[in-house]
């Protein structure tokens, strides 16, 4: 599924960038990159998706939000791992 799908509330974690080298290191560099843990916090329509991931929050468009693959993360894996 894509990060444009997930319902506000939810944990997911990326599985992967649907893109060329430029928006995956795009991605990358706002910490968004495969094995992340982010939970979105809001998504209206075809608006943007706020998500917050690590002590950040990310506003990101629908149509990015739509290439990047996501996983649901079971309410146990959830918090830090350090």
């Amino acid at each position: 599924m894509s990060l444009a799908d997930v319902q506000p509330g939810s944990n997911v974690r990326v599985v992967e960038i649907d893109g060329g080298r430029g928006m995956a290191g795009r991605l990358s560099t706002l910490g968004l990159i495969p094995g992340t843990e982010v939970s979105v916090l809001s998504r209206r329509g075809g608006g943007p998706v706020l998500v917050a991931l690590r002590r950040s929050r990310l506003a990101i468009g629908h149509g990015l939000a739509r290439r990047v693959r996501v996983e649901p993360v079971p309410e146990s894996g959830t918090g830090c791992h350090h």
